[in-house]
């Protein structure tokens, strides 16, 4: 049991968690209480706003992603397990870890997805693209709390007016809700996440219209996109990425069994076609 909570101050707490429609409410009166290391003061804060179903990594201002620990911010996106799926499906097609590599992350956010790849390439470099300056600043910081700010450069601007030159791997997760779903979230997801990084429009397909000639004038040949979606946007997002002049080259699942990750390949169609 935490050493700031009692026993009637933990059920006490559990209680007050669960009646908020917090999962795991037990558990959560744990990290609250050691997330505020004994200041009664901190602990009532944390647990007001935590009732009050912001999550808890923003209320601790952390994130654990793949095998770092982020900040994140009101700017970002709170990145979750699931976007890991790309990094998975990366090192499945790439097995030359020693490779010297030009990647892009295209609504890079907290750097979650390019900071994680990089880490796992160490000769690859990269460059990450936000249109919220705010996002970039958080990046940078993750950059350099991991080691990784000689390799990794983030820039505030639109990723379709962005002068990038050509790349090996492309990561993104774009906004993909469709808007008239995102006030039907959970509150933790529609109150507290950023709207630009969730309202993928209409049909949610948005976005992907918008990136796909990006991607495709920017992947170099032979080179692979890993691209974020959500569920049941697959044939949608496949649709709109081929008829950009890119090759579907496999999709992944997440820990749920939800296609998560589709990656498009660069110069695939040319090259059979010329054979």
């Amino acid at each position: 049991m935490s050493a700031t909570l009692t026993r009637d101050n933990l059920a006490e707490t559990t209680l007050r968690l669960a009646a908020a429609g917090i999962p795991n409410p037990q558990r959560e009166a744990r990290l609250l209480a050691d997330l505020a290391a004994g200041n009664e003061g901190r602990f009532a804060d944390y647990l007001r706003r935590r009732c009050a179903r912001e999550p808890f990594a923003r209320i601790s201002g952390q994130r654990g992603f793949w095998n770092l620990d982020l900040a994140i911010s009101a700017a970002t996106l709170d990145p979750r397990p699931d976007s890991e799926t790309l990094i998975e499906a990366a090192l499945e097609l790439l097995p030359d870890r020693a490779a010297r590599l030009r990647a892009i992350d295209f609504g890079s956010g907290s750097g979650a997805l390019l900071l994680a790849f990089l880490s796992e390439f160490p000769n690859a470099t990269g460059i990450g693209i936000d249109r919220a300056a705010g996002a970039i600043e958080v990046a940078r910081r993750n950059a350099d709390a991991a080691g990784l700010v000689a390799r990794a450069r983030f820039e505030a601007c639109d990723w379709c007016e962005a002068p990038l030159g050509p790349a090996d791997i492309i990561l993104a997760n774009p906004p993909y809700i469709p808007s008239h779903h995102i006030d039907a979230l959970e509150p933790e997801v529609r109150h507290f996440e950023p709207r630009a990084a969730l309202d993928g429009g209409a049909d949610g397909l948005q976005s992907y219209r918008q990136l796909a000639p990006v991607i495709a004038a920017t992947l170099a040949h032979g080179g692979f996109a890993f691209i974020e979606i959500g569920q049941g946007q697959a044939i949608g997002v496949e649709i709109i990425m081929m008829g950009a002049g890119l090759e579907s080259a496999g999709i992944r699942r997440d820990l749920a069994g939800i296609e998560r990750c589709l990656t498009f390949r660069q110069g695939f169609l040319a090259e059979k076609s010329s054979n």
